[in-house]
């Protein structure tokens, strides 16, 4: 896949507020490929592969997350084509188990 491959880390108040459901359908909704999953530190997880203009919007509004959550910090970094193994297969997307 060309294009770009972002790693994000959400802190705040993201899980139990539904907030992998609602990156996986922002993410879906957009046509980005990738994966999202909770971490046992409290935070969410997610990585984003697609144009560019796709990935930095689907980042951007990691930062207002459902409704019910609160988005302290959207650590992003770059990520290799591998990190999308991960996915299951035949998914664009997938929500993944809590590491």
């Amino acid at each position: 896949m060309s294009g770009s491959i972002r790693q994000v880390t959400i802190t705040g108040r993201v899980q139990g507020v539904g907030y992998r459901a609602w990156v996986e359908h922002r993410a879906k909704a957009s046509g980005v490929h990738g994966w999202v999953r909770n971490r046992r530190d409290g935070s969410v997880e997610a990585v984003f592969a697609g144009s560019a203009e796709l990935v930095s919007e689907m980042i951007a509004s990691c930062w207002r997350g459902p409704s019910s959550a609160r988005v302290d910090l959207v650590r992003e970094e770059d990520a290799v084509p591998d990190a999308l193994n991960l996915r299951r297969a035949g998914e664009r997307f997938s929500v993944l188990s809590t590491i």
